[in-house]
């Protein structure tokens, strides 16, 4: 699973985790009031769930039961629930192909209390059929380039610094003049390199296969008015090349190298001080913080990489994981279930958990700055939004095989063994045939809007 949806945290258990949560203090369940059952992929958080479900049932005398399955079971777990009579009311949807998978068990939304309480990037990325939205995204979390600001901060002072503050850093010609002087000066500054290495290790891909290929393709999908398309040109590669070959410069490790970095090894020469720029996102915090790196030093760029009117927007934000309701639920369980999430975004203490607990940064108009996670890079990166910057969109991405394919181009090219015309046939050609297997497979593909709707 990619590091954007879901933290690399350790699970002790290979077994499905469930939680039966009956009414506590002497109450019992009012079955006429419905009954809630979730089935939940995170095993990370199932302890606040069961906390959440708790509190419920105390309050409202509404039976919650959550079953949390084992890390990379979700679907066959959920395959056998939907299968009984008593079917989970609601369960989590992360990305396009669990959608497609459960499309016929899914309930409209939009027209539901809860729906309208989402945030307007809440509502843009719920999945969305002829006008029918029908998941509940949940947690919010942002890409682009962390900087170390200490570092930025030192080398301003320096007589060869091309730069006097970081907030000069809103352009791609800046970034890159910054990042060579760093590189070229490196011995001078206590350095290992301006940029973390760009690990194309299996652990580490991701951030080009994943993330960085969303902002050309936020782009291309800006000029064609859509929000998805089976082809694409790859109008702004180009510009992603120049990125990539910034980084792949201007790092601790000579680019033949590459594929021997994996993520943890990468993460720790920024986490060390070693270098000034990371690409990566909010959910890296949890392996910089209590290293070298004070969290007063923790900034985050956008994606710069030279493509007209980027100056204009701010780092990428993705909304994957998402709440849905099952269609086929009693129309009281289904009552039970909304009012249940509508429960936890309104009530202060579930907002508190959601938020502060588990870490979510929730897309509804109810969590205020006092329920944020305490993360600087999502504060760093939520202030581009409130300075009237234009949050890049993360659309739907084909699947693995896609990124695999642009991960080996991407390394071939890095050790010289192949040229960008490869990696350029990985990105285009491979989408086409990517989302033509996954139509033949899963049935469907997004549905296309206009870019704004």
């Amino acid at each position: 699973m990619n590091r954007n949806i879901t933290k690399i945290i350790a699970v002790a258990t290979a077994t499905v985790l469930t939680a039966s949560l009956a009414a506590c203090g002497g109450n019992s369940s009012d079955s006429e009031n419905g009954h809630v059952y979730f089935m939940n992929n995170k095993p990370e958080v199932v302890d606040q769930y069961k906390q959440l479900a708790e509190m419920y049932t105390k309050k409202t005398g509404v039976k919650v039961d959550v079953q949390t399955s084992a890390s990379g079971s979700y679907d066959t777990t959920m395959k056998s629930e939907l299968a009984k009579s008593n079917a989970p009311t609601m369960f989590n949807i992360s990305g396009f192909d669990q959608f497609a998978k459960y499309e016929n068990y899914v309930e409209p939304l939009q027209d539901t209390e809860v729906f309208k309480l989402l945030n307007d990037n809440g509502k843009a990325y719920s999945y969305t059929i002829d006008g029918k939205s029908y998941t509940l995204p949940y947690a919010a979390e942002w890409y682009g380039i962390i900087y170390n600001k200490k570092i930025i901060n030192d080398y301003c002072k320096k007589d060869y610094a091309v730069i006097k503050s970081a907030d000069e850093i809103n352009n791609y010609d800046t970034l890159k003049k910054v990042a060579e002087s760093i590189q070229a000066h490196k011995s001078d500054l206590g350095l290992d390199g301006a940029f973390t290495t760009a690990g194309l290790d299996a652990s580490d891909t991701y951030r080009f296969t994943a993330h960085m290929s969303r902002i050309p393709l936020y782009y291309e999908y800006k000029d064609m008015n859509t929000t998805f398309s089976k082809t694409i040109k790859g109008t702004y590669l180009d510009q992603y090349k120049d990125l990539f070959d910034l980084e792949l410069k201007n790092s601790p490790t000579e680019p033949t190298m590459v594929s021997s970095k994996t993520y943890d090894d990468v993460t720790s020469e920024f986490s060390l001080g070693k270098v000034a720029f990371y690409p990566n996102g909010v959910w890296a915090y949890s392996q910089i913080k209590n290293n070298k790196v004070a969290d007063d030093d923790l900034g985050m760029l956008p994606y710069y990489m030279g493509i007209k009117g980027e100056e204009a927007s701010g780092p990428a934000g993705v909304y994957d994981a998402s709440w849905a309701v099952n269609k086929n639920a009693s129309e009281k369980d289904k009552k039970a279930t909304l009012d249940f999430i509508k429960w936890m975004v309104t009530d202060d203490s579930a907002k508190k958990i959601l938020a502060k607990d588990m870490g979510f940064s929730v897309p509804f108009t109810t969590f205020t700055k006092d329920y944020q996670p305490e993360n600087p890079l999502t504060t760093a990166a939520q202030a581009y939004t409130k300075a009237g910057k234009t949050e890049v969109r993360s659309f739907t991405i084909p699947d693995q095989q896609w990124q695999d394919d642009l991960s080996s181009a991407l390394l071939a090219y890095a050790q010289g063994t192949g040229d960008w015309g490869q990696v350029k046939d990985a990105f285009v050609n491979g989408w086409a045939t990517e989302w033509a297997n996954n139509e033949e497979s899963l049935g469907s593909v997004p549905q296309a809007q206009k870019f704004n709707a």
